[in-house]
């Protein structure tokens, strides 16, 4: 792929980070051509533990650390963190999501490392922001999840169960502020270009509690102007009738989502009730909220006539917008997915053969998506980069290896 296929071509980024929301703010950075040098501990990062495994290689970490450089080292040795300031000379950001301070402690915070690279942006992440009287306090993205709002609202409706507020089923809440973070990173380089000379600091702080809550939708003013607590819906939505996920004859579920007028009159018109058209209780979404239970009723007594393949014909041929509830199989045979690249087999040489990944997001004209390479071993560009960069010698990299510093 040329220049024009990876827009952050040129941009290096030094990630100190590790689990899952600084090295997926960086993958995405990477996915986008940036050169992303991951620092790991000797003994890896922890995600390379988390997951399935395949002769003690995780599967996840094909995904997880793709597109990266690995360099394995030991940052409570002086000489690592004298390898991480001559690297930081060479690089335009650094990304991490330790606790705050902990850079301080380790003799690399932002004063030392802005003395390499005056105009270093450096992107923090952490569970509550590097200021507030939470600041201090452990947490990972489950935590940001209850706390931004979000683990509230996933859940059947009050009294339809006695079990604990499900997770959404992925690490969520670490995601979104690696978004958050990445995002920031390159609203800071544009600025940063746009003001050539100028070497102010720049930057980003992003809590996990605060990408969460971003995305509350109503739920704040909600509060703040009438004083409801939003409450979950489970499958449904709280402002939007019918939207939910309805049973089919063969035990699959199908999304349903009818709550325009045009679309409710041909569901309606579909399930044989044309006679709710337009009438109290069901004229406009508003009334059709307040009777969403009725309605999902209803909706659900004709869909469980019908096995999934049936409905799916159905509602498409209305063209009401439906699917049913994807797998990861489904995910991985689907003719759009596959059409537009975002299924790939990425071949992996700690498997001996393809793994399946998700396609590069976003997309850039008609480019393909491309991966460079899986996540690499520990250590695996050492030599590449303290060479190629550093421009150190063999005399060199010897003694930091026979002392422990690097793998």
């Amino acid at each position: 792929m040329d220049g024009d296929g990876f827009p952050l071509r040129g941009l290096r980024v030094l990630e100190i980070g590790h689990f899952v929301a600084a090295p997926f703010a960086t993958r995405l950075l990477a996915d986008l051509g940036a050169d992303v040098i991951k620092i790991e501990p000797l003994t890896g990062d922890p995600v390379r533990q988390w997951g399935e495994q395949v002769d003690g290689k995780s599967i996840w970490w094909s995904l997880h650390g793709r597109n990266k450089r690995s360099l394995a080292c030991n940052l409570k040795d002086p000489r690592a963190i004298e390898l991480i300031l001559r690297l930081v000379r060479e690089c335009d950001a650094v990304v991490e999501n330790f606790r705050p301070g902990q850079l301080v402690r380790l003799g690399i915070g932002p004063d030392v490392l802005r003395r390499e690279r005056p105009d270093l942006i450096i992107a923090h992440i952490s569970g509550f922001g590097q200021t507030g009287p939470y600041r201090d306090r452990a947490a990972f993205g489950v935590i940001g999840e209850a706390i931004g709002g979000l683990r509230h609202l996933t859940n059947q409706a009050p009294g339809s169960t006695d079990l604990p507020p499900v997770r959404v089923g992925v690490s969520i809440g670490d995601s979104l502020a690696g978004l958050y973070a990445a995002f920031g990173l390159v609203s800071a380089l544009w600025q940063r270009d746009r003001t050539a000379g100028d070497a102010k600091p720049r930057t980003i702080d992003v809590a996990l509690t605060e990408s969460v809550l971003s995305l509350m939708e109503g739920m704040l003013p909600e509060y703040g102007r009438l004083g409801k607590v939003r409450q979950p819906t489970g499958g449904g939505i709280p402002t939007a009738a019918p939207t939910n996920a309805y049973p089919s004859a063969d035990g699959a579920y199908v999304l349903i989502a009818a709550n325009s007028e045009p679309l409710f009159a041909k569901l309606m018109g579909l399930i044989g009730r044309p006679d709710l058209i337009g009438v109290a209780g069901f004229s406009g979404n508003q009334q059709r909220v307040q009777n969403s239970v009725e309605l999902d009723e209803l909706i659900g007594q004709w869909s469980r006539r019908h096995d999934s393949k049936t409905l799916i014909g159905l509602l498409t041929g209305e063209d009401i917008p439906n699917s049913r509830v994807y797998t990861a199989a489904d995910i991985a045979h689907d003719p759009q997915y596959r059409e537009r690249g975002m299924i790939l087999d990425v071949y992996d040489e700690a498997f001996d053969g393809p793994i399946l990944h998700p396609g590069v997001v976003p997309r850039f004209g008609d480019e393909p998506n491309a991966i460079r390479w899986p996540g690499p071993a520990i250590g695996a560009h050492n030599e590449e980069i303290l060479r190629g960069l550093l421009s150190m010698d063999d005399q060199e990299i010897f003694v930091l290896r026979e002392k422990g510093v690097i793998s």
